[in-house]
């Protein structure tokens, strides 16, 4: 599919490279980002990467809409840069009934046993495709099917920081208090985003992330940890 222009106001232009979630359409999206980062056009002052598309926010008195999408035109013309893989991340992640408010629910609908459900979330290796809603929330691909589930009739007021969420074919780390109709399936200590910190972002869309069960003794000490800046999450080989 080429890519769509959309503006957005003014001083915003979207190029969209298609209407689904899938990973080679994100993809797409990241080597727009990286080869723009590599040779960005003067006035372009920042990219936001989605699933299936890329903001760019730009000053229109410094850098037209036309020499914008020419320069967009000429970064997807050169040749792609090899594919790669990105960081991969092991987090820790409790799964206490306690921590998973939705885990009983889950597995009711699933048809899987609790400890099954588990398994399964724990199991998969996501990938970072963007973040979104809130600082620091990160979109998950790669949830196994047989969670795939509607979100939550009602919504909560208030979920934790370092919930892990579920809804819709897709995972969620939600790095701080917000609203949410997503299931909660257990927490983890890291903290993702923390605005004070170099670099506040501690993973990158296109990144991997998997998860390493702990209990909730583990979780509370991981938690004090990572409350006097310890990441607390380590990087594997890929």
């Amino acid at each position: 599919m080429m890519p769509r222009f959309l503006d957005c106001g003014e001083c915003a232009l979207t190029v969209e490279f298609g209407d689904r979630i899938d990973d080679a359409v994100t993809a797409r999206v990241l080597a727009l980002d990286a080869a723009l980062a590599s040779d960005p056009p003067v006035g372009l002052d920042e990219t936001v990467p989605t699933y299936r598309s890329l903001m760019l926010h730009y000053d229109p008195l410094v850098l037209s809409r036309d020499r914008l999408v020419a320069a967009v035109r000429v970064a997807l013309d050169r040749p792609a840069p090899p594919q790669v893989a990105g960081r991969h991340w092991r987090l820790p992640a409790c799964y206490d009934p306690a921590l998973a408010e939705d885990l009983s629910h889950v597995a009711a609908v699933t048809g899987l046993s609790p400890e099954a459900v588990v398994r399964q979330h724990a199991g998969a290796t996501y990938r970072v495709a963007m973040y979104g809603f809130a600082p620091g929330w990160a979109y998950l691909t790669g949830l196994p099917a047989a969670l795939t589930l509607p979100r939550r009739e009602g919504p909560r007021d208030r979920i934790p920081g370092g919930s892990l969420l579920i809804a819709g074919g897709l995972a969620i780390v939600a790095a701080l208090p917000m609203p949410s109709g997503w299931h909660i399936l257990g927490r983890t200590p890291v903290r993702l985003f923390e605005p004070a910190r170099e670099p506040a972002f501690l993973i990158a869309p296109g990144d991997r992330l998997s998860f390493d069960p702990v209990d909730a003794a583990m979780l509370a000490a991981l938690e004090v940890r990572a409350a006097a800046g310890e990441p607390v999450l380590r990087e594997v080989a890929s």
